[in-house]
C-alpha cells in the first residue's frame, strides 16, 4: 500500500549513548576528531572490521538510525598525519582500495535489500558526503573527520510516517532544491553538462517524479539516474566506474564554476576530466558565466558571504531505493553541510538517551555482525573485537 499521508520532510528523533571521549584541554572538538587518538577510539569502541587497504567498517556511535546504521572510512590517520592531505573522495584513492571498497558497498547494499525487500516498509540509502578542507578553517561547521567515508542507513517507513513534519525552511533541506545556487540559476546547463559529458550504459536519467520519495517529497531538483538491472548491476564493476563518472562530472562543474567566481574569465583548469565539454558547454554558456559574476560581485562586498564559500568540490552522492523498488543514484552540492539523510527529506534529531539506545542495540548489532560475517567470507577484512562484540 502506497503512502497517502501529506508529502513533506520529516524530523525523527534517534537516541544515542554518549561517547566516552576526553578532549584534551584547550583543544576544540573538531580538532580532536581529526586526530589519530580519536580514530583509535573509533576502532576500539565501534570498529567491526578492518582490512589491508585501511578500510574500516564501524558502527555509527552518533547514528542516524537504530534500525541499521554503519559506515566505512578510509582510515589514513596513521599514514597521513596532515588532515588536509588525506583522500576525501573516491577519485583520490588507489585502484586497489577503490576495488575493495566497491565490493564492500555491493555486499552491504545487497544485505539491506535482502533484509528489507519492501520499498513501502523501509527507506534504504548508501552514499558518501565529502568531508574535506572545503570550508574556512575558522568556521564552526568545519567537518570533523577529514577522511573519505560513507554511510549505510535503513529507516523504517513507519517511523517516518509517524514523525513530525520538519521545518521546510530549515536551510539544510534547501541544499538541493530551488534555493540551491546550481538549481536556481544554472539548472539547464547543469543537466546539459551531465548529458554531454557522461557516456553511461548502466545508469539512465531518471525523472524528478521517479527519483522522489513520495512520503518526504525529496530529493528536489537534483540530477538522478536509475540503475538499470537493480541490485544485480552493483555486482558489475562497470557500474562503479559509471558511479565515478557522475562524481567526476560533478567535480568538473563545481571546480569550473568557482574558478570563474574567483577569477573573471579564468582559463580552463588544466586537470579537468572532461575538458572539451567544460569548454563548449560551461565556459560558453551565458547563464553559467552570469551566475559566476553574480557570486563574485557578492563576495567582493560581503565578507561574511565570501567566508562561507566552499571553494573546492563539496558533494553528497548516494544510492537509494525509490517507491517502486528501483535503485536511484543522485548527487548534490554540499554547500551548507547538511546530513546525507536530508537529501531524502529526513532530518535526524540525535538525542542522548542511553536506555532507548540500549533497547534497540542488540538487534542493531546482530545485523551489523551479519554484514561483517559476509564481508569476512568474501575476504574483505578481519573482525575487530570491542567491549560489545567478539572478533569473530
Amino acid at each position: 500500500m502506497k503512502n497517502t499521508l501529506q508529502s513533506g520532510p520529516r524530523e525523527i528523533v534517534t537516541p544515542f549513548r554518549s561517547i566516552p571521549l576526553t578532549v584534551p584541554e584547550g583543544m576544540k572538538h573538531n580538532e580532536f576528531f581529526n586526530s589519530t587518538e580519536n580514530l583509535n577510539d573509533l576502532v576500539n569502541n565501534n570498529g567491526l572490521l578492518i582490512n589491508a587497504e585501511d578500510l574500516l567498517l564501524y558502527r555509527k556511535a552518533l547514528g542516524h538510525s537504530t534500525e541499521f546504521d554503519c559506515s566505512i572510512i578510509y582510515n589514513t590517520s596513521k599514514s597521513i598525519l596532515n588532515p588536509l592531505g588525506r583522500p576525501v573522495r573516491r577519485t583520490q584513492v588507489a585502484e586497489n582500495v577503490k576495488h575493495a571498497w566497491n565490493r564492500m558497498n555491493q555486499i552491504i547494499i545487497d544485505y539491506m535489500l535482502e533484509q528489507y525487500p519492501d520499498p513501502d516498509e523501509a527507506l534504504i540509502l548508501a552514499g558518501e558526503a565529502s568531508l574535506d578542507a572545503t570550508w574556512p578553517l575558522t568556521s564552526p561547521g568545519v567537518p570533523s573527520i577529514r577522511m573519505l567515508h560513507n554511510h549505510f542507513i535503513v529507516f523504517p517507513k513507519e517511523v517516518l510516517r509517524n514523525a513530525k513534519p520538519a521545518d521546510a525552511d530549515n536551510p539544510n533541506l534547501t541544499d538541493g532544491g530551488q534555493h540551491s545556487l546550481f538549481q536556481a540559476y544554472m539548472r539547464d546547463v547543469y543537466r546539459a553538462f551531465f548529458d554531454k559529458a557522461l557516456d553511461l550504459k548502466i545508469l539512465k536519467p531518471a525523472s524528478e517524479a521517479d527519483a522522489r520519495i513520495g512520503l518526504t517529497g525529496y530529493p528536489q531538483g537534483l540530477p538522478s539516474w536509475e540503475i538499470q538491472g537493480g541490485a544485480q548491476a552493483l555486482k558489475d564493476v562497470n557500474f562503479w566506474k559509471e558511479y565515478d563518472e557522475v562524481l567526476k562530472g560533478f567535480i568538473d562543474f563545481y571546480r569550473t564554476f568557482f574558478s570563474q567566481v574567483s577569477t573573471r574569465n579564468a582559463p580552463i583548469l588544466p586537470d579537468v576530466y572532461f575538458p572539451q565539454q567544460v569548454e563548449s558547454v560551461l565556459l560558453f554558456d551565458n547563464d553559467f558565466m552570469k551566475t559566476a559574476k553574480k557570486v563574485r560581485d557578492h563576495c567582493i562586498v560581503d565578507a561574511k558571504y565570501a567566508n562561507a564559500i566552499r571553494w573546492q568540490p563539496a558533494f553528497k552522492q548516494l544510492i537509494y531505493r525509490n517507491d517502486d523498488g528501483k535503485l536511484i543514484v543522485t548527487i548534490s552540492q554540499n554547500s551548507i553541510g547538511n546530513a546525507i539523510t536530508e537529501l531524502l527529506g529526513v532530518v535526524v534529531n540525535r538525542t542522548p538517551d542511553a536506555d532507548a539506545y540500549g533497547a534497540a542495540e542488540p538487534a542493531l548489532i546482530a545485523r551489523l555482525l551479519e554484514v561483517r560475517r559476509r564481508l569476512i567470507e568474501a575476504d574483505l577484512g578481519e573482525g575487530i573485537a570491542t567491549a560489545y562484540w567478539p572478533k569473530e
